[in-house]
């Protein structure tokens, strides 16, 4: 059985938000076919919003007493091929506690094996966790597919969809999709020759990792300002990590150096904090959010808003800080390209790459 978690476009929604919505819908209808080739018996689409109940509820409430289970978020892995759907439905059919993910610290598919362990899965908030519960509360041996980098990346947002058009896997639906709605990603071109000018100096900020800056290390020959910060802001909760027995204080807000250099000096000096670190920066600006407002997506601007700043579309942002830092790197000379977490992960491979 499969449970893909998505819910529809909507026609009254902005429109990069139905851009995004009406992608999403077209992958996902993909990937049920490309599941149903592979031997899943069952198909399901689940609101994400189900009920106002958290993942973790809402996958206990549906998971089968007999059989495996394969469980995706909707716009997850758009790089996913037959064969990693063979590799994910082989293992949801296996007899013993076996799960497989693209992530085990940031699921966003996974098969699991004897599904109806998960009818005790306690309220984790999304489905990120799951690998790790199982793993160190359920006792699953979890394995990772191969193809991480290719694996990472998800159409969460509007340039998702313009940096997946750019793998060299990517399907012609996809590409076709990016040019008909015209998303690019800003200043691809900038950071590419500044990539390759080894008199130069590319800032990363954000929720990047080790994987990340060993291909920049490889593949860029400019060199790197690396600032990984807050990784795991919505993928960490004490409901999934083995040996936690008593609650502990949820810890504090996020917090950015970036973000406090900001809160100092106002969101339109961005290029000038970029210029005194690097020649160009890409820029994680979810975890500048956080900083300024919290972990809690509720209290952020709009998807429309975000959305239209990951496209240097300022014009376009009601929230006033965001059209500010947005406007800000818009307009610099120094190419600054702000985003999601795939932008500051899997994408820097596919926006960097010559």
């Amino acid at each position: 059985m499969v449970l893909i978690f998505h819910r529809p476009a909507s026609p009254g929604e902005p429109e990069l938000v139905r851009v995004l919505a009406s992608v999403r819908d077209e992958l996902v209808s993909r990937q049920a076919q490309l599941f149903r080739s592979a031997g899943a018996t069952e198909v399901s689409f689940v609101d994400e919003w189900h009920e106002n109940m958290a993942f973790g509820e809402v996958l206990a409430k549906l998971a089968p007493a007999r059989g495996g289970l394969i469980v995706a978020s909707g716009g997850a892995v758009p790089l996913l091929n037959r064969r990693d759907a063979l590799r994910l439905v082989q293992v949801a059919a296996a007899n013993e506690p076996r799960a497989l993910t693209n992530n085990r610290y940031s699921s966003d598919i996974c098969a699991i094996a004897r599904a109806r362990s998960l009818r005790r899965l306690p309220p984790i908030p999304t489905d990120n966790a799951l690998p790790r519960w199982l793993e160190e509360r359920a006792g699953y041996a979890v394995a990772e597919l191969t193809g991480r980098e290719r694996l990472g990346l998800d159409l969460d947002t509007p340039q998702d969809v313009a940096l997946a058009a750019l793998a060299p896997t990517a399907p012609p639906w996809l590409r076709a999709a990016a040019r008909a709605a015209h998303l690019e990603v800003p200043r691809r071109d900038d950071l590419r020759m500044l990539a390759n000018d080894p008199h130069s100096e590319l800032l990363i900020f954000g929720r990047s990792g080790s994987v990340t800056l060993h291909w920049l290390e490889n593949n860029v020959r400019c060199r790197i300002r690396f600032l990984a910060e807050e990784r795991g802001l919505r993928a960490s909760t004490q409901l999934a990590i083995g040996g936690v027995t008593q609650p502990r204080p949820p810890q504090g807000r996020p917090r950015a150096t970036l973000g406090l250099l900001l809160d100092e000096r106002g969101p339109e000096s961005l290029p000038h904090i970029v210029g005194e670190l690097a020649r160009g920066a890409i820029v994680d600006s979810r975890v500048l959010l956080a900083h300024r407002l919290s972990a809690d997506e509720l209290g952020w601007p709009d998807p429309s808003d975000r959305f239209a700043s990951d496209l240097h579309r300022w014009a376009q942002i009601r929230d006033p800080w965001l059209r500010a830092l947005t406007e800000s790197a818009a307009r610099s000379e120094l190419p600054i390209v702000l985003g999601g977490h795939s932008l500051v992960g899997p994408g820097i491979p596919l926006l960097l790459r010559a």
